[in-house]
Formats: C-alpha cells, sequence, structure tokens
C-alpha cells in the first residue's frame, strides 16, 4: 500500500498537480482501498488546522509582506550600505546582512530572497559583481528566512513534533549566525580574489541619517524575539504584534504604503497562507495513514531489531532530506517525514531541538537545489535571467552551507546552547 501511495503521489507530481492535492489524492486513494471510514477524513483536515499556534503563520506571512512593500527592507539596505560598502567585498556583506535582519522578521525563505534581491542584485551587478555570484548569493542568504527566527518551518516542526516553539526559534539563533558569518567571510575572500565592492566611504552623518531612518525596522526583530522570551507573548500573538508594527512604521513613519497597496498585499498573504494550509491539511491525511497502517511502530521495531547506529541513521536521513527537498518544499517535507521519524529519534536518543536545526538546514539546501528549489525562481524572476544561470551562481554556496550543516550536525551545542538556558 504505501508503494501504491508513493506511486500515484510522484505520477500526480510529474503530472503537475499541485503538491496538496497529489499528496491528498493518493492518501485518499489509498485509505479508500482499505476500508477506512472516508468520514474521518474532512474531520481530520479541520483538526490539523483547528490549532492556535498555526495561527502564527498567517500572521508572520502578511507581516512579512507588508515589511517587503513598505520600505523597511531598503532603509535596511541603505543604513548597512554606509556602514560597510565602502570595504571590500561591502556590497556582497550587506546583502548577506540584509538578509539576516529580514529573516528575523518574516520568517520566510523566498521572502527574504525577494525583498532584498529585487534591491541588492542590480547593485552589486552595477559595481562590477558577476551577476551569476550576485544570483548564488541573494538566493543562499534567503534562505536564512527559515534558520533565524521567527520561522514558518519550525513553527510546523513544533506542532508536529510538540516541541515548544519558542525553544526552537531560540534554538535557530546560533546556527543561523554562524551560516550568516561563514557567508560574510566567504564574500570578502571571494572579493578580494576578484577585486570587488569597494564603494564610496559614507560620510558620519550620513551613517547616522540612515541608522536612524532604518532603526524603525531594526528594531521589530528585537520586539518579536523578546516578547516570546520573556513570556509577555506566544509566538502566534508576536505575528499579529509584528503586522500592527510593520503596518504603522510602513504607513505612519516611512510613508510608503498606501490604500492601492493594500489589496496586493492581502491577495499576497492569502495564496501564500492558503498553499501552506492545504499542504497541512493533506499531511494530516497522510499521517492518518500512516497511524491507521501502525507505519512508524513498524519501522521504530525494525530499528531497535537492526544493528544500525545512530551515526548511519543521521547520515541517512541527512541524504534523504536532501534528495527530498530538491523535488518538495519545507512544510510539505516536514509533515511527509517527521510523524515517520519521530519513534526513530526516541530510539537513538536524538535531541528533538537538535533535530530541528538540522532538518531546517537541510530545507535551506532544498530552497537553492533544482529543480524545485523556490529561492531559484524567486531570484530568476528578480533578476530576469534563466534559471540556469541562477543554478551556477548558487553551487558554491550549496558545499558552504553543508560544511555548516555537518558543523551543526557534530557540535549539538551550538542549537542547544541557548535553549538550556532558557526558564
Amino acid at each position: 500500500m504505501i508503494i501504491l501511495l508513493l506511486s500515484i503521489f510522484f505520477i500526480l507530481m510529474l503530472l503537475r498537480v499541485p503538491i496538496a492535492i497529489s499528496l491528498a489524492l493518493s492518501t485518499m486513494i489509498v485509505l479508500f482501498q482499505s476500508d477506512f471510514n472516508m468520514t474521518m477524513v474532512p474531520q481530520r483536515i479541520f483538526t490539523a488546522l483547528d490549532s492556535f499556534p498555526m495561527m502564527a503563520i498567517p500572521g508572520f506571512v502578511l507581516a512579512g509582506v507588508i515589511l517587503a512593500r513598505g520600505g523597511i527592507s531598503k532603509y535596511l539596505i541603505e543604513a548597512l550600505k554606509s556602514w560597510v560598502g565602502h570595504l571590500s567585498g561591502g556590497l556582497a556583506v550587506v546583502t548577506i546582512l540584509a538578509c539576516m535582519i529580514f529573516a528575523a522578521i518574516s520568517g520566510s525563505s523566498p521572502a527574504t530572497a525577494a525583498a532584498i534581491g529585487s534591491i541588492m542584485i542590480p547593485a552589486m551587478v552595477n559595481a562590477g559583481y558577476d551577476k551569476k555570484y550576485s544570483m548564488g548569493l541573494v538566493a543562499a542568504g534567503g534562505t536564512l528566512g527559515i534558520l533565524i527566527p521567527p520561522s514558518i518551518p519550525l513553527i510546523i516542526y513544533g506542532i508536529t513534533a510538540e516541541v515548544s516553539i519558542g525553544k526552537l526559534f531560540m534554538a535557530g539563533i546560533i546556527p543561523g549566525l554562524l551560516l550568516g558569518g561563514v557567508l560574510v567571510v566567504s564574500a570578502i575572500f571571494y572579493a578580494k580574489k576578484n577585486g570587488y565592492g569597494r564603494g564610496e566611504r559614507a560620510t558620519w552623518a550620513e551613517r547616522g541619517r540612515h541608522s536612524l531612518k532604518a532603526i524603525w525596522g531594526a528594531f521589530l526583530p528585537f520586539l518579536i524575539l523578546g516578547s516570546i522570551y520573556s513570556g509577555v507573548v506566544t509566538p502566534t500573538e508576536s505575528a499579529v504584534i509584528a503586522v500592527f508594527y510593520g503596518i504603522i512604521v510602513s504607513v505612519f513613519i516611512y510613508r510608503e504604503l498606501h490604500w492601492r497597496d493594500i489589496r496586493p498585499i492581502i491577495v499576497e498573504s492569502i495564496n501564500i497562507t492558503a498553499m501552506i494550509f492545504l499542504i497541512i491539511g493533506a499531511a494530516s491525511l497522510f499521517g492518518l495513514y500512516l497511524t491507521n497502517a501502525q507505519i512508524p511502530q513498524q519501522i521504530g521495531a525494525w530499528i531497535a531489531e537492526s544493528d544500525v547506529n545512530k551515526w548511519i541513521f543521521i547520515i541517512a536521513v541527512n541524504l534523504l532530506l536532501f534528495g527530498m527537498g530538491m523535488f518538495l518544499e519545507a512544510v510539505s517535507i516536514i509533515l511527509i517525514t517527521l510523524p515517520i521519524l519521530l519513534p526513530m529519534l526516541i530510539h537513538f536518543d536524538i535531541n528533538l531541538i537538535h533535530f530541528a536545526i538540522i532538518m531546517t538546514i537541510n530545507m535551506e539546501l532544498g530552497m537553492i537545489t533544482p529543480p524545485v528549489g523556490l529561492n531559484l525562481f524567486v531570484v530568476s524572476g528578480i533578476s530576469k535571467e534563466k534559471l540556469g544561470a541562477v543554478v551556477k551562481g548558487v553551487i558554491p554556496f550549496i558545499f558552504l552551507m553543508i560544511f555548516v550543516l555537518v558543523i551543526v550536525i557534530i557540535f549539538p551545542e551550538l542549537s542547544l546552547w541557548l535553549t538550556d538556558r532558557m526558564k
């Protein structure tokens, strides 16, 4: 039955049926074949979506769209450029730092790549950077959107594995800064090697002016994360705060958001949220089948009886996630694989929070690996270049991210040091 389910799923995907529909149809066909009570299907979908933590997803999606259109990303970039733009590789460093800051606002990888790339790719090309490199840098930097908190995939992971979302957010900080730091070092090295990126040095007055302008946007990550970790609000409530804060700053301070922008913002937010929620509903049916067929219990029993050790299991899982990342997006992979992997993680005594970061970095790699890497399509669209050119530019960054993934796997303290100090 599993082979039948997967065969139908991949056939539908090859026919370009949306992932959510493919997963739901294939699961329902298999459930129907096993004389399952089909009245459970709509109940299961509704139960999966009827969750207070799940409401954080549309909140952060809407906040990210508002901030991208409301001028916050533009003013952050101008401030960063005034401080480091004159250094060797300055524009590349600005791109990565801007991605890191915007990632701490939006929780979305494609949104980060789109907001920063639309400004920085033309700027880097005009400064003499190779366009393929510029596109690859933005695509890779954009992946920080799902590692540095808040993160939509970490919210999904927390709900599925019943792990504290606040602790998951905290666990993503050091690995996110590590990945950002590795990208910054590589950008400086690349720029010095090729003689790129020395812009004009800004005066102290210009730095002060740009920094003052950008401080409203730069304060938002501290507001979101500080309110969560202090226990004042839940992640869901912080998403609502981010929306209202973004509206106030964009409308009354930056004055870049107008009535004509409201409809496109709402439409874009609904499209993204609906896609995520459809996948969640479909994946809940897949989980229902797994539970009904006792697949996790059977796999757990097989693992317990086999000679597979912890490290072989971790390597195998990473290869699986990397392969799936080439064809599926992050939310789908988490919801399909995590219910199966949970018994094994418990058997091997692998910390669920540490594994969440390992899984998220694999999802980041999936964002920039063809043929279905979302960031590749985003960067291709905003740069008006063929997908192949973006892929060529992103290849070096794939190896850098694999390097960071290996470090995070070997040193769990990078993920757990902050969470162990939470109350």
